[in-house]
């Protein structure tokens, strides 16, 4: 396939994709990309996607740079599927991406270049920051009211189920909890069942809320 062709076959995608050299130069931007980012292509093409995005990671580290861990990650097939980015848009405001990779080699040219596709997550890092911010207010309750007379566990917890309570206190969503301990996403809901039943709770955030007041988690 030749870059042209490429390019044009991005232009049908629902993600918004664009892709990006060894040393971070954008050479293509689709109509997808305009929309979620804010930056017509005739703006972003040629700069580097690090100078247009100023991409960030989890911890506030900066991502998007030449030569950087993603290129290095993708282009030597090592294990990293996707990852979250802040990134800056047009408007100013920084939103959350989820960031996949795609490696394409020019056959001819021998040119190497990552195509990344993007998804807006900014709404779902709105609801897990909320998510912690209830937890830790209900561990500092928990800690100020000590034991809330709650009945116990019809059965106790496996350190299995233990464990993702302990992820879900953390913040962490459902995709990011079965990525980590290697389960499908129904398998993950099959556990929060049975914790539910456990703890004759009705959802995560009770589950959890309760975990922390027995002192569970």
């Amino acid at each position: 396939m030749l870059e042209r062709e490429l390019y044009e076959l991005l232009e049908g995608t629902e993600d918004a994709a664009f892709s990006v050299s060894e040393e971070g130069e954008i050479f293509s931007w689709n109509a997808a990309a305009e929309k979620l980012f804010g930056y017509h292509a005739k703006e972003a093409l040629h700069k580097t996607c690090y100078e247009l995005l100023e991409g960030h990671g989890a911890l506030g580290t900066e991502v998007c740079k030449a030569h950087g861990d993603i290129w290095h990650c993708a282009t030597k097939e090592m294990r990293q599927s996707n990852f979250d980015l802040q990134v800056k848009i047009r408007s100013g405001q920084r939103i959350w991406v989820n960031i996949s990779n795609l490696v394409y080699r020019n056959p001819t040219s021998g040119k190497t270049l990552i195509v990344h596709f993007a998804r807006d997550i900014t709404a779902q890092k709105q609801r897990e920051e909320m998510l912690q911010k209830i937890t830790e207010a209900a561990r500092q309750l928990t800690e100020l009211a000590g034991d809330t007379g709650h009945p116990a566990p019809v059965s106790p917890l496996s350190e299995h189920e233990i464990g993702i309570l302990r992820l879900f206190a953390q913040g962490k969503n459902s995709a990011e909890i079965a990525r980590q301990m290697g389960i499908t996403l129904q398998t993950l809901r099959n556990h929060l069942h049975h914790i539910n039943q456990k703890l004759r709770t009705h959802n995560r955030l009770e589950a959890v809320t309760h975990a922390l007041q027995r002192k569970l988690i």
